[in-house]
């Protein structure tokens, strides 16, 4: 069966076409004998808004938009239509032709954003203004604003309470990591756990988060953390449309650590060996040498960022979609390449490429249809390509040295280490280093990577009218399969030291040796099924949502055993009069991974809501500068399966180990995995919510502000009073405690100043607050080395006061143990007073403020032309900069030097020092973990510029075109931060961000 499941979902799919063909055939030519205007009402990213009411002005004749945004009213040409949501008015539309495809409405409006119905989990869509749950939600138009290869990354400043960092440029491997309301969120495709990587921005309708209980309360053990909920879009009942964007973006690093040229490098590694009390190793003639640059081979200063890296490479994208349908069926098709290329030199003598480079392709299809005016049905399908490519250096340690590792090298390597060719053309090197930093990019093969993804979803269903109207059950499968295959064709190189003075050469390595491997490094499956039987009905002023459902979700990674969640869950919502709503949310569940009997099995997680629209009330004065006004609260729990593989299972290995008399490997032994634990349980969160939201000034401007409050509790982890005194690892426990407290929020203007032009400004962000509860730290014997208390995550160290200036300073101050200070060593305060500093020195150094971010969308539409800019930020943020990218001559001396170490400790520059003397190798002291090192993270960057200019209808009408837009966009311009030698989101040596010029089309037909 499994080998013949895409040839089913082939023939389904092909199924499902031909019926929308023929009945989409037979529709658009039946006459139509009734005077009726129709029309979808859509966002300018396509997806449709449903109860919407449609009135015409003057009269009493109005209609709800469908599901799909459809809808159909009697009218004439010259009337205008009031489009409102609860009797408020966000749009004012006058029809100039019957032949009207779509009504294009902003999402940015407050009325849209507080009314419009909000995607849920499990197919569930409220309305956002009746819900008590926390979501925010994001709509495609903003999504696609930046040309980015990860869906993360478009989310950066766009939710409230979402926080992302991009630590890596990396072409492929580039994604923002997610941090909501404090925790990393789990990531939902169409309503089953997926990760971000399988869909693109251009197939995306929406994304919500879910923050609260209640929000995620059906998750039961997967809604701990929040969710990220991706919906993607379907077709709709209207006629077929086309839209082709092709895009090129020009890419350039920002900026990365910037090492000293040979002489200065040279100059300060003397200082250094001298600081150290050792011989210098350059003499006068050599500095001349490395100055004048008079002999390049014997004193060489190399730039290797210009010899190994591009100043600027491409990135490539071409979006193809095709949406329409009918009544009776919907189909939304979507087709999407990219070509990202990386920063590595190539060499024309090669016949196949050893650039980093990342490839996609991806095809999606969903369909909807309608087989009786009682069933209907819908398949998802979705294939996915991804090749990616990296040079083939093997390091002497047998692994493969992708991309970031020779970045790092290019960067840490010193420009006096060798030259890159010899004077007979073979690549130069030293003893020191034994290779060729240029070889390795274009002379070592290749590594390629290819990933293969598979997706399909189908679900059925049936109301129950019959029954009782408003019930109905759906059910409906997932399956997913990946597949990541390696193909390596490595190649060694020889490199050769060149003696100046003997004129002779030294050989390192072996030229031609080709190593070729082709192996499975992933594999992996799953499948989901859920069967739900819900209940929508009005009664009145009276409005009844419910939903119960049982689901089962399937995970198979690599050899593992499968991991298998399931369980039951379910939702009810009751509103009174628009006025009043509460909502109960609810789940069990439970995973193969506890032990199959006891009580610890299965987890219970109920959560509940209230919300209360205080300007439907009769008392709420009217006409007032309040339009809006809506306060919500929730309370709940929620839960996290994170048992490990079968804890609860004593297990033993075999494994190398040491006799009397024997080598190690010679003979066998058994050995003890940690201790069993068989009274795990699920984590758990207790969370509190409370919101108010409000409109303002005839709802141009809106406000959404939230206070939470959630504390973690049963979270695993080992004890800090364990002994070792059975000399075995202890295993995890749930003792843990911690809470997140903060706010978030959104502030929103949208106004039209004409017909012709308009503008929006969003501000959207939070303020995010932990603490450690309880984690069962050992006794300190003072309260500053206490981790209870502080924020999670909290960094311990020093605290530095300085650098010693002379030898008097340092015999009246403390000292490090097993260490002797001398004059430009950092000096740390002796907390304790014992005249030592030691352990007992140590305290918080990290941030101990809450976390402030934000993102400041803006725009404006003046009649063919639009603009639009994203401002991101960040304040009370800390980095903390070590190793090889910020001290100078580590690795045993070998190590690079930097621009800021000039700035190092002398007697001649005492007073304006901002970095410790010099030495050579690991220093204790001044490198010790301490707040000398700990700098400042906040930042202020120009995420994105967006500016378009669409051609007139005018000309488009002459050539059967719908709309041609012509657009260019800059994302990560600039960046003002507090500590600005580095890049705020990315240092310590890793691959650097990517400003990115892009310019693109956007035709539709």
């Amino acid at each position: 069966m499994r080998k013949n499941l895409p040839q089913f979902l082939s023939f389904c799919f092909l199924v499902l076409v031909i019926l929308f063909a023929k009945s989409s055939y037979g529709l658009s030519n039946r006459p139509d004998t009734i005077p009726l205007f129709k029309a979808t009402v859509l966002d300018e990213s396509q997806a449709p808004l449903q109860r919407v009411k449609i009135q015409v002005q003057g009269t009493k004749t109005s209609v709800l938009t469908e599901a799909n945004g459809a809808f159909a009213i009697p009218a004439k040409i010259n009337d205008v239509l009031l489009l409102s949501f609860d009797d408020q008015v966000f749009l004012k539309y006058k029809i100039e032709s019957l032949s009207v495809n779509a009504i294009i409405v902003s999402s940015q409006n407050p009325v849209v954003k507080q009314h419009r119905m909000v995607k849920m989990m499990f197919g569930i869509e409220v309305p956002a203004n009746r819900t008590p749950a926390s979501v925010d939600v994001v709509y495609n138009a903003d999504l696609t604003k930046m040309p980015v290869t990860s869906v993360a990354n478009a989310l950066t400043g766009r939710l409230s309470g979402l926080y992302t960092l991009q630590s890596s440029g990396q072409p492929g491997a580039d994604g923002a990591s997610l941090s909501l309301r404090g925790r990393t969120p789990a990531v939902f495709i169409d309503g089953v756990p997926r990760g971000f990587s399988i869909v693109n921005l251009d197939e995306i309708e929406s994304v919500t988060v879910l923050k609260d209980a209640l929000a995620s309360g059906q998750l039961g053990g997967k809604g701990f953390n929040g969710a990220v909920l991706i919906n993607t879009r379907r077709g709709t009942n209207a006629k077929q449309s086309i839209s082709f964007t092709a895009q090129t973006a020009f890419q350039q690093s920002l900026k990365y650590a910037q090492p000293l040229d040979a002489f200065n490098y040279a100059s300060l590694y003397n200082e250094a060996l001298t600081n150290n009390g050792l011989a210098t190793v350059y003499t006068q003639a050599d500095l001349t040498a490395y100055q004048n640059q008079s002999d390049p081979y014997g004193h060489p200063n190399v730039n290797w960022v210009d010899q190994v890296l591009k100043e600027n490479t491409r990135l490539d994208q071409y979006n193809i979609n095709f949406r329409g349908g009918n009544e009776w069926g919907r189909y939304f098709v979507s087709m999407q390449h990219l070509n990202q290329t990386g920063f590595l030199q190539t060499s024309p003598e090669n016949n196949y490429d050893t650039n980093n480079k990342f490839k996609s392709y991806v095809v999606r299809s969903n369909v909807d249809v309608n087989i009786t005016k009682s069933l209907s049905a819908g398949i998802n399908l979705l294939g996915r390509i991804l090749n990616s490519n990296d040079p083939g250096y093997i390091n002497p340690g047998g692994n493969v040295v992708n991309a970031q590792g020779i970045f790092s090298a290019v960067i840490n390597t010193p420009r006096n280490a060798y030259p890159v060719f010899n004077p007979n053309g073979s690549y130069g090197t030293s003893p020191n280093f034994q290779t060729n930093l240029y070889g390795q990019s274009v002379n070592s093969g290749y590594v390629a990577n290819y990933k293969r993804d598979v997706l399909a979803d189908l679900f059925v269903k049936r109301t129950l009218d019959e029954i009782t109207k408003g019930l109905w059950v759906r059910a409906a499968v997932a399956l997913s399969s990946t597949i990541s295959e390696n193909n390596n064709r490595t190649k060694s190189f020889a490199s050769f030291y060149y003696n100046p003075t003997t004129k002779t050469y030294t050989q390192y390595g072996n030229n031609g040796i080709q190593g070729n491997s082709n192996f499975i490094n992933y594999q992996g499956r799953a499948d989901y099924l859920e069967l739900k039987l819900g209940y929508d009905r009005s009664f009145g002023k009276s409005d009844v949502s419910s939903v119960l459902f049982a689901n089962r979700d399937n995970i198979v990674s690599g050899s593992d055993l499968p991991y298998t969640l399931k369980g039951l869950a379910g939702r009810t919502q009751y509103t009174y009069n628009n006025t009043y709503t509460a909502e109960l949310a609810y789940a069990v569940n439970g995973s193969n991974y506890y032990p199959p009997s006891g009580d610890n099995k299965y987890g219970f997680y109920p959560s509940a809501g209230l919300s209360w629209t205080v300007s439907n009330e009769k008392f709420f004065p009217k006409n007032s500068f309040v339009n809006d006004l809506r306060i919500f609260s929730s309370y709940g729990v929620n839960g996290n399966d994170n048992p490990g593989y079968f804890t609860y299972i004593q297990r033993y290995f075999d494994g190398p180990a040491v006799y009397f008399g024997s080598s190690a490997g010679s003979n066998t032994s058994i050995f003890e995995q940690p201790l069993a634990r068989t009274n795990l349980t699920f984590e758990k969160a207790n969370k509190f919510n409370l919101g108010l939201q409000t409109g303002l000034f005839q709802n141009k401007l809106g406000l959404k502000v939230e206070y939470y409050n959630n504390k973690f509790y049963d979270l695993l982890m080992q004890r800090g009073k364990n002994s070792t005194i059975i000399g075995q690892t202890y295993p995890d426990e749930n003792i843990g405690q911690y809470r997140y407290t903060g706010l978030d929020f959104n502030l929103n203007w949208q106004q039209a100043i004409s017909k012709q032009a308009s503008y929006f400004i969003v501000l959207s962000g939070g303020l995010q607050n932990s603490e450690v509860v309880y984690i069962d730290e050992v006794n300190q014997p003072y309260p500053w080395m206490r981790k209870t208390g502080e924020m999670v995550g909290q960094t311990f160290g020093y605290l530095a006061e300085g650098l010693f200036q002379n030898q008097t300073e340092i015999n009246n101050s403390a000292k490090l143990v097993g260490y002797t200070a001398q004059p430009g060593d950092i000096r740390y305060r002796d907390l304790n007073g014992d005249n030592i500093i030691n352990q007992f020195d140590q305290t918080a150094i990290g941030q101990n403020k809450p976390l402030l971010f934000m993102g400041l969308s803006l725009g404006f539409q003046f009649k063919s032309f639009d603009f639009s800019a994203l401002i991101q930020g960040v304040a009370n943020r800390k980095i903390y900069l070590s190793g090889n990218t910020e001290w100078a001559f580590q690795n045993n001396g070998l190590g690079q030097a930097w621009e800021h170490s000039l700035d190092r400790w002398t007697p001649a520059t005492a007073a304006s020092a901002t970095y410790p003397r010099l030495t050579v190798g690991t220093n204790i002291n001044n490198e010790a973990t301490s707040t000398f090192w700990m700098k400042s993270g906040d930042y202020l960057r120009l995420k994105n510029i967006e500016i378009g200019y669409s051609l007139p209808k005018s000309l488009l009408n002459r050539i059967k075109l719908s709309t041609i837009r012509v657009f260019a966009s800059g994302t990560n311009l600039l960046t003002f931060s507090a500590y600005d030698r580095v890049d705020p989101e990315v240092y310590n040596g890793t691959y650097p961000l990517q400003r990115l010029l892009n310019v693109g089309v956007n035709i539709k037909f």
